[in-house]
């Protein structure tokens, strides 16, 4: 060991495995840089054993601190991703996961609750049979009308209830102010406009207006009003607290429309852009009538139990190629009507055509 090595063991005082170990290290780093006591770097023993013709090897160039560097290896115990869990029992797995330190699985209970709109049409209201215009000289007709008479009271007073909240509401200027609300959220759901579809239709409505409108393009017109929309049912109720009160009113429109839907391919799942059809539609729209900045918005939609079934929607499938059955007779090979494979000299014995 050289006088550099010899003064830096010199400095290390605190204990003799310290300066032992220091020691150690100084005189590697010196043999590494070629500062070693009349031994060259080609002439390091430890050299030639480890790197031998340009080769590595998986032992380390130091031979000290072995302990130490196998201290900082540790073998993680992995999970077994091919393990089939569904043949374990709940137990088995519990017992697993505890072994692993982790949570079991929670289920989920919870709901969630949207306080901006209800969850559902409270009192909905029935459309009477034949809408409405059975004779008052029959049984049926008679009851519908006293039904009629009794559902519209508390429409009254429901309407009389909106007006203490907002004192600028008139059911005649609502009404068609609803309908122009429907066609706009019909037209923001045929452009796929989510933003303006959210203002114009509840937490509730979203789902059941986009549902199956994925990849699909959707080609909507209103033409013209039949009869003049009307309001045939009104209510307000509370949630939760006595003074959080919801309104919602029904509305009949009768319109003409016409609707065409077709699939990711550009085919035609249902209707027709040309033909229009003429359509009955009971339309419910809510507000939140505590929220001073609430607005009136497209809730849900009645379906009456007579109204006609609705035309099925085609859907589209790919057709698999038939399996040709192995008693069938195989067709013929056709025969090559490539010319032939000419010689490798380049010579070609066939005829030629004669000059003219």
């Amino acid at each position: 060991m050289t006088m550099f090595s010899s003064s830096l063991c010199k400095v290390v005082g605190a204990s003799a495995w310290n300066q032992k170990v220091f020691c150690s290290a100084a005189a590697l780093m010196m043999q590494s840089s070629g500062i070693s006591s009349g031994v060259g770097r080609g002439q390091d023993p430890n050299f030639k054993v480890h790197v031998k013709h340009g080769t590595r090897t998986a032992k380390h160039k130091s031979p000290f601190f072995r302990k130490e560097r196998a201290a900082k290896m540790i073998k993680v115990d992995l999970i077994d991703f091919n393990e089939d869990l569904e043949s374990l029992t709940p137990q088995e797995i519990r017992l697993k996961m505890k072994v692993r330190g982790l949570e079991p699985f929670r289920t989920w209970d919870e709901r969630p609750v949207n306080l901006a709109s209800t969850p559902a049409t409270f009192e909905q209201y029935i459309p009477p049979e034949s809408d409405g215009k059975l004779s008052i000289t029959t049984k049926d007709g008679a009851k519908q009308k006293l039904e009629w008479v009794t559902k519209k009271g508390r429409s009254y007073l429901a309407v009389r209830k909106i007006q203490g909240f907002d004192e600028d509401f008139d059911i005649k200027v609502f009404v068609p102010e609803a309908q122009e609300t429907y066609i706009k959220a019909i037209k923001a759901l045929a452009e796929e406009d989510d933003d303006k579809l959210h203002e114009l239709i509840t937490e509730r409505a979203y789902p059941l207006m986009t549902h199956e409108t994925k990849n699909k393009t959707l080609r909507w017109q209103f033409i013209e009003t039949i009869e003049q929309p009307r309001a045939v049912h009104a209510r307000v109720t509370d949630v939760i607290s006595k003074e959080n009160l919801f309104a919602q009113i029904t509305i009949r429109m009768h319109t003409k429309q016409t609707l065409a839907v077709y699939d990711r391919f550009g085919r035609l799942m249902h209707g027709s852009e040309v033909l229009a059809k003429d359509v009955l539609e009971y339309v419910v729209f809510e507000k939140h009538i505590s929220n001073t900045y609430g607005t009136w918005r497209v809730h849900d939609k009645i379906v009456p139990d007579w109204a006609p079934s609705l035309i099925p929607t085609m859907r589209t499938f790919r057709v698999k190629p038939a399996e040709p059955s192995k008693d069938a007779p195989q067709p013929a090979e056709e025969q090559s009507t490539a010319d032939p494979p000419r010689p490798a000299d380049g010579s070609d014995d066939s005829p030629r055509p004669a000059l003219a």
